[in-house]
């Protein structure tokens, strides 16, 4: 068995990487061939752990995520939410990987976004705002420089000085990107200025005003996951030229953003694609640079497993990880 932390993985994979694999992990969800039963969640009595397996059925790859939450782990010098990705091995079954949880899902959640800006953001798109710097905002940071040649991203968060601390500590840590982060002093200026918009909060309320979106942004809704969140305005899912999901099925049940509207008849079901199918048809991409287009994402536990055995196989190659 391959014991793989997060060092481990930095080593062996990209960024690039895990934007191609989630294309394909989603690609072969929407194509039907993959099983995703619905996550477990066992309430304990110090938190709560959920299990989230899948299978890649052409590849007979099979793996599970394992999410506990356990709000008094800091009192003892261990994380809230640790997490683990085990894989199976696809001749034998038996477990051979563990995978740091918690780093693998930070690193697919950024790029699915990334997945879904590279297919729909305008080529020449330049300026992009980050909205949120909590534990998924580096990787949505990076999945955005890497996917376009950007020259300025403007980071804002409701708390001030942790989105400057933030801002600082990402300069040092992308400096060899040629784009110029900054702290958001006028957020509005900024948000009509951009051609991407990424929120990644767990907000209750719009994190930014629609009306002032100009023709040809893209918007990414990554953080909101609940029916009860609303990052993303119904203004901007109505008027939006493009929607895209990860899956239907679980932003269907899961994002408020994306429920209201259609509880409201703003739009229908009917208007939103998934992203495996921008994989496989170009026309369901942008068409113009004046379309305003829109992805939304809540997770799949295909992206960890399809992520976690790239991963696993990469490292086997290069001799990386504790093997036990």
């Amino acid at each position: 068995m391959l014991i793989l932390s997060a060092n481990d993985i930095q080593h062996v994979y990209s960024m690039k990487d895990a934007i191609e694999a989630d294309k394909q992990a989603l690609k072969i969800y929407t194509q039907g061939d993959s099983e995703v039963p619905l996550r477990i969640n066992f309430d304990m009595q110090k938190g709560q752990s959920l299990f989230m397996p899948a299978h890649i059925k052409g590849k007979d790859i099979v793996g599970i995520k394992i999410v506990s939450v356990f709000p008094d782990n800091p009192k003892l010098g261990k994380p809230s939410v640790p997490a683990q990705v085990m894989m199976l091995d696809p001749l034998t079954g038996e477990v051979c990987a563990i995978l740091d949880g918690t780093f693998v899902t930070q690193l697919r959640t950024g790029a699915v976004q990334g997945a879904a800006t590279d297919l729909l953001a305008r080529k020449n798109a330049r300026r992009a705002v980050l909205i949120g710097t909590g534990g998924q905002a580096v990787s949505q940071l990076e999945a955005m420089l890497t996917v376009r040649d950007l020259t300025d991203i403007a980071i804002y968060d409701i708390d001030e000085q942790k989105a400057k601390q933030f801002t600082e500590a990402m300069k040092k840590h992308f400096s060899h990107f040629s784009a110029n982060l900054y702290f958001s002093q006028n957020f509005d200026e900024d948000i009509g200025q951009a051609d991407i918009i990424t929120s990644v909060t767990t907000s209750k309320v719009v994190t930014f005003n629609g009306d002032i979106v100009k023709p040809g942004t893209h918007i990414n809704g990554v953080g909101a996951y609940t029916p009860e969140m609303h990052e993303i305005p119904s203004n901007i899912v109505e008027k939006a030229d493009i929607r895209v999901l990860d899956t239907k099925e679980g932003v269907f049940a899961e994002a408020g953003d994306i429920i209201d509207p259609i509880n409201q008849k703003r739009v229908s079901k009917n208007d939103f694609f998934e992203l495996g199918e921008l994989v496989t048809d170009s026309q369901k991409c942008r068409q113009n640079d004046e379309q305003i287009t829109l992805f939304k994402t809540v997770g799949t536990a295909v992206l960890d497993v399809y992520v976690g055995y790239d991963i696993y196989i990469k490292a086997k190659e290069k001799g990386i990880g504790t093997n036990i």
